[in-house]
């Protein structure tokens, strides 16, 4: 239930949980490369060396606007460890440098030297602290799809967020100290 009283009545598309949050989503990453998931022209430019394109991202900014310009939280926890991929160079690079324009915040969980206190935890996204919806990959990083899990489920999603953000550094702080 969120503080206003709605509770989702599952289950929806991962598209239906974005439209409809009121408070926060929550985004797990814990792949080191997902190229063949979108976006894949501009990776291509990236390894290229060619600079970013003026719009790279913009209607997912555009939709981050629109929903921090409202109070709402977007932020995530990447779990990863150095030498970073060059899919990671990109992400953490151009994506989260433009994303973060938008409003989005975005920790960084390194576990580079120690242990992962997320083992086996799937990427996810968790809509105001009820709704888990869990993002699936092939092997070789293909997107396969969304599950929205039931409400009754958001529980351990809860813990893998509160685990990664106990662990994980601010973003800006982590790149200023290890930027490739």
């Amino acid at each position: 239930m969120t503080s206003s009283g709605r509770v989702f009545v599952g289950p929806k598309t991962l598209g239906e949980l974005f439209d409809t949050f009121e408070q926060e989503a929550f985004r797990l990453e814990t792949l080191d490369d997902y190229s063949k998931s979108g976006n894949v022209d501009v990776y291509r430019a990236f390894l290229a060396g060619e600079p970013q394109p003026a719009d790279y991202n913009e209607a997912w900014v555009s939709e981050l606007r629109s929903h921090t310009s409202k109070g709402r939280r977007v932020y995530r926890v990447h779990t990863l460890s150095r030498p970073l991929t060059p899919y990671l160079r990109f992400e953490l690079g151009w994506g989260y440098q433009r994303n973060a324009t938008g409003g989005e915040e975005f920790f960084i969980l390194d576990i580079t030297e120690k242990a992962n206190p997320l083992q086996g935890a799937p990427d996810f996204w968790l809509f105001d602290n009820i709704a888990p919806a869990v993002m699936n990959y092939a092997e070789d990083g293909s997107f396969l799809g969304t599950d929205v899990l039931p409400d009754e489920r958001a529980g351990e999603f809860r813990t893998y967020r509160d685990t990664a953000l106990a662990h994980a550094v601010p973003f800006p702080e982590w790149w200023a100290k290890y930027r490739e």
